[in-house]
């Protein structure tokens, strides 16, 4: 996807650790007013890119251009790191929040460090409270609050300086799911805004709410990129039938049960779960009903199910 003037172009980004390729010539673009995800396996290069974009990380090889104008030109990162931080807003995966300063002091500080005259940032302050439902907590410290307080006021930091363009690191890693939703409905308001949102996450579900569009990484690559119900329709079959209970492992394993896999295009087994990936599930539905130990959850099928099909339903382990 190209835009004519994007707030962010990367090109051919590369990165390595020794022998080991962390980020394999990755390109993408983010228009204004869109939200890209990045999604991928623990180790697929997320966010080493986003370290990069950020330029707190050199890469080998690659460009990065931020709010290109009319003729192509923009500012670049490393180069022009300073310029570009005034007007991005950054929401890392760890909290960084000073414990000893209020929220409100918080807010009030992190203005300081763009440059805001203090009258500025303590104008800014209630609303930026008000929009993280904070108003109330204003004179209490993070540690006083609950873990979906502090992501919010995270959030709301990141908006001190009004920036066209957040960068979000897994911002609900560690939430309920009540703080997510909460956490997600700021989110929306920000696009309806018109700002821009990279964002990084493990929660199929907050990239299908969240994203227009979703870049799949593995191994460093980008393995494939389109709007979510796009890359649903384009790699899945619609149908998926989960399987598990006493007996659930033996239908996809055993020569018995290879007529009940022939209805399916795929069988994949997940733990004690069998997953039959079908055009048309209900015949397969029909001839489950002879097993009665066995339970079933017919549904369509996801962007888990994207994820697992791309980059495989082996665990793999940090780094």
């Amino acid at each position: 996807m190209s835009h004519p003037h994007p707030l962010v172009a990367i090109r051919g980004l590369t990165k390595h650790y020794g022998n080991a390729v962390v980020v394999d010539d990755l390109s993408f673009e983010i228009a204004p007013g869109e939200c890209v995800g990045v999604i991928g396996p623990n180790g697929a290069g997320k966010t080493t890119s986003i370290r990069m974009c950020l330029g707190l990380t050199a890469p080998d090889a690659g460009d990065i251009t931020y709010f290109l104008n009319g003729d192509g030109r923009g500012l670049r990162m490393p180069a022009d790191a300073l310029a570009i931080k005034a007007r991005l807003g950054v929401v890392s995966q760890f909290d960084t929040l000073d414990p000893d300063f209020s929220c409100a002091e918080n807010l009030q500080v992190y203005g300081r460090y763009f440059g805001m005259k203090a009258a500025q940032v303590r104008a800014r302050v209630p609303g930026l409270l008000e929009f993280a439902s904070l108003s109330h907590k204003a004179g209490s410290k993070p540690g006083e609050l609950s873990g979906g307080m502090r992501r919010r006021l995270s959030l709301a930091r990141a908006l001190v300086n009004d920036p066209r363009l957040l960068l979000l690191d897994e911002p609900t890693t560690g939430l309920d799911p009540q703080a997510r939703h909460l956490m997600w409905e700021r989110l929306q308001l920000l696009l309806q805004q018109g700002k821009s949102i990279l964002l990084t996450t493990h929660f199929m579900d907050e990239a299908e709410r969240l994203c227009s569009r979703l870049l799949v990484l593995d191994h460093g690559k980008k393995i494939a990129e389109g709007r979510p119900r796009e890359l649903i329709a384009r790699h899945l079959e619609p149908d998926v039938v989960e399987v598990y209970g006493v007996g659930a492992l033996d239908l996809a394993r055993s020569d018995e049960h290879a007529a009940l896999r022939a209805l399916a295009a795929r069988v994949e087994v997940s733990g004690e779960t069998v997953f039959f990936y079908t055009q048309d599930a209900r015949l397969l539905l029909d001839k489950l009903t002879s097993h009665p130990n066995l339970r079933t959850l017919h549904r369509p099928a996801n962007l888990e199910d994207l994820f697992l099909k791309l980059t495989g339903r082996q665990i793999r382990e940090d780094g």
